[in-house]
């Protein structure tokens, strides 16, 4: 895959601002899970919260834009998988996404991909700067003490 570098630790990808890389980055992150040995379970909902994470920066961050590109960082470490992804957008107030819960909402095609993040990973996080968003989750290895 173009825009790769790998360690024994970590793995980073570059990809252009194109709905048609999120393929290849759920096939990285099935790999990714497999290498951990990471549960069926695990691997699928890694695979949803990456593509979920990646399919935003794309769609909302960059807002498509061929120019800004998604940066994606895997940590892979002994419990957990670290994620980092990162956008060129202007960023948003986390404070103001709506409950997909909510019955008001729950025939909304959008909003849900934050709440998908928090629902299957151990930990989510945002930082904000003006080269872009990063959110950054993670998946401790379940049956493995902290």
């Amino acid at each position: 895959m173009a825009g790769m570098k790998k360690t024994s630790k970590e793995i980073s990808v570059t990809i252009p601002s194109r709905l048609q890389e999120l393929a290849k980055i759920e096939h990285l992150s099935e790999e990714i899970a497999q290498k951990m040995a990471l549960s069926e379970d695990q691997r699928e909902n890694l695979a949803i919260a990456v593509t979920e994470a990646v399919g935003n920066a794309i769609l909302h961050g960059n807002k498509k834009s061929p120019r800004k590109k998604v940066h994606i960082l895997f940590r892979l470490e002994k419990d957990r998988v670290k994620v980092s992804v990162r956008d060129e957008g202007k960023g948003f107030n986390p404070d103001d996404l709506f409950n997909p819960l909510d019955p008001k909402n729950i025939m909304k095609e959008s909003g849900r991909g934050i709440f998908i993040l928090k629902t299957l990973m151990d930990k989510v996080s945002f930082s904000f700067s003006p080269a872009g968003t990063t959110v950054e989750f993670v998946m401790k290895k379940r049956g493995v003490t902290p």
